[in-house]
């Protein structure tokens, strides 16, 4: 059994404020519209300490600056490698 790859949403207070709070329900909708729940783990982390570069998201080991909620499905089609 292959282990889960890791999707991790910033919830501070800055990064919650400038977006990421809509981007929650959005990865929860696309990992469930794509049935990619059992291939990944999504959750939430206090903070990055990027504030400055949020909102961020972390797929796996990268993680990603400024995520735009408009994008934000472009973005998990391009990262998690979906057609």
């Amino acid at each position: 059994m292959h282990e889960k790859q890791e999707i991790v949403i910033c919830l501070g207070s800055s990064c919650f404020s400038r977006g990421n709070r809509l981007s929650m329900s959005i990865i929860k909708n696309f990992l469930k519209d794509n049935k990619l729940e059992e291939k990944f783990f999504f959750h939430g982390s206090r903070c990055f300490d990027r504030c400055e570069k949020g909102p961020i998201l972390k797929i796996g080991d990268k993680i990603y600056e400024e995520v735009n909620p408009e994008e934000l499905a472009d973005l998990l089609k391009v990262s998690l490698k979906i057609r």
